[in-house]
């Protein structure tokens, strides 16, 4: 018996260029640079906290929008970091991972055929998402030569009378680029004039090398319109934890936390328990990784040059986006030959749309030791071909 169609705009979508094959990981000679993984232990205070969780038996449901205290530090936390105000009770809402909050933020907004602009390359997730909901997603292609930031200019030709989230992810994944506050003050008068709506994914913000982070929440005007997005994954190495949050006026968290509310119901308990003690006396841990991952930067651009490979000076996250059009191969050839011949798994750069074509992602959230090796079969790899 042949059971009914799936959903149709599902079958549209392409699985993730961008999963973890445990298949090949488990080889002990492959030597994988892809994934945006801290490769930092959750420090152990935060650990700590969420053991005593347990051991206190606060293994129950939280409110719906997180736990109080946990509310009131994400409020302290954004204020004294990026200058931003958000009430605790009603402008902050806890979700499972920043992803929960992208995908209900675009659940809460969307209606069908309205128009999403994403700047191009880009993180996955946004697009599918999107087209999942009878959304229209409008790439605005981002520069190498503009450092990869979104120019006012090309966000005013992609707009259409149907336009109506602007998606920015500043620091960048995947070029690792960042937006200053120049940048912003730039953008807003175009967000403003076509009455756009943002979500501002900044679950990057606290890796950021020589320029502090400015958010686009933190502009004149610019707080009831933009969604603010971040989580604990990156910056507190908590991954697995699966625990994020989104701050914006009291109307848009109203409408997005009835979302959460039907198809989430409460993020992890155990899990906001420990992000408190990680917001409360844990920022020290924050620092000592972000200069980890600096020396990891550094190294890696300069040895990518040192063998042949033009590269873009990475000012946030944790990848590097090397140009290999000089090789003569695509992003995918480049990619599945260096892993055949050196068993280096890397990300192809059009995994992140067609713009990123001509391009690889690697990921320096390893060691110095894995990314030399890694440099190594690269190194050897360009001379074979």
């Amino acid at each position: 018996m042949k059971l009914p169609p799936f959903n149709k705009r599902l079958e549209s979508i392409e699985p993730s260029r961008i999963k973890i094959d445990f298949t090949k990981l488990k080889d002990p000679e492959v030597l994988s640079l892809s994934i945006g993984e801290p490769d930092f232990e959750t420090p152990w205070g935060i650990s700590q906290a969420g053991i005593e969780a347990i051991q206190h038996g606060y293994t129950f449901y939280s409110d719906d929008a997180g736990l109080p205290s946990l509310r009131e530090e994400i409020s302290s936390y954004v204020k004294r970091h990026y200058g931003l105000h958000y009430e605790a009770k009603d402008e902050v809402l806890v979700t499972v991972g920043a992803s929960e909050a992208i995908d209900l933020t675009f659940r809460a907004i969307l209606n069908e055929g309205d128009e999403v602009l994403i700047p191009m390359p880009s993180y996955i997730s946004y697009g599918p998402l999107v087209t999942l909901l009878g959304g229209v997603v409008k790439p605005v292609v981002i520069k190498e030569d503009k450092k990869f930031r979104l120019q006012p200019e090309d966000l005013e030709k992609a707009i259409t009378p149907k336009s109506k989230i602007l998606v920015l992810n500043y620091p960048h994944n995947p070029t690792g680029a960042i937006l200053e506050k120049e940048d912003l003050e730039r953008l807003a008068p175009v967000i403003k004039k076509h009455n756009l709506y943002v979500i501002s994914d900044e679950i990057y913000a606290e890796l950021t090398y020589g320029k502090k982070h400015v958010s686009m929440a933190s502009l004149p005007d610019m707080k009831e319109r933009t969604i603010y997005i971040s989580g604990f994954s990156k910056a507190f190495a908590m991954t697995g934890w699966r625990l994020g949050y989104v701050c914006s006026s009291k109307e848009i968290i109203a409408h997005l936390r009835k979302v959460h509310q039907y198809a989430m119901l409460a993020a992890p308990t155990i899990s906001q328990f420990a992000a408190v003690e990680a917001l409360k006396n844990n920022e020290g841990e924050t620092y000592k990784m972000r200069d980890a991952y600096d020396e990891r930067r550094k190294y890696l651009v300069q040895a990518l040059r040192d063998i042949g490979l033009s590269c873009f000076t990475p000012e946030g996250a944790f990848y590097v986006f090397p140009s290999i059009k000089k090789t003569g191969l695509t992003s995918d050839q480049f990619v599945t030959q260096l892993f055949d011949k050196e068993k280096l798994l890397l990300i192809a750069g059009n995994g992140f749309g067609e713009a990123g074509e001509g391009y690889v992602r690697i990921s320096y959230a390893y060691s110095l030791d894995k990314l030399k090796e890694g440099i190594r079969r690269i190194s050897k790899f360009l001379k074979e071909i």
